[in-house]
């Protein structure tokens, strides 16, 4: 699987983890790692992704909208440099907690 989803033993963080390109090919893959969860907590983690395109950025302003909007606590870790440059780009440094 290239979307894996982890929640905390207390329930109040999902992990979801991207390995490989994260492109619309995994749009719905993604939407169903948090889809059906409450979420207070939702943690990116990008060590293993390869690439990242503008559909990734959509699915990402999807799951913020989805955790609450501005209300929201999500953080991207473990980016690439590109990565981290991209989404500061974006601006979603100022939407996103990024490392």
């Amino acid at each position: 699987m290239s979307v894996v989803t982890e929640i905390s033993p207390d329930g109040k963080k999902l992990t979801i983890s991207i390995k490989g390109r994260f492109d619309f090919a995994k749009h719905q893959e993604f939407r169903k790692s948090y889809e059906q969860q409450i979420l207070s907590k939702v943690v990116v983690d990008l060590k293993e992704a390869t690439y990242l395109d503008s559909s990734a950025l959509g699915m990402l302003l999807l799951l913020r909208d989805h955790a609450g909007g501005d209300d929201s606590d999500i953080r991207v870790v473990n980016s690439s440099s590109d990565v981290r440059k991209i989404l500061a780009i974006s601006n979603f440094d100022k939407l996103f907690d990024i490392s």
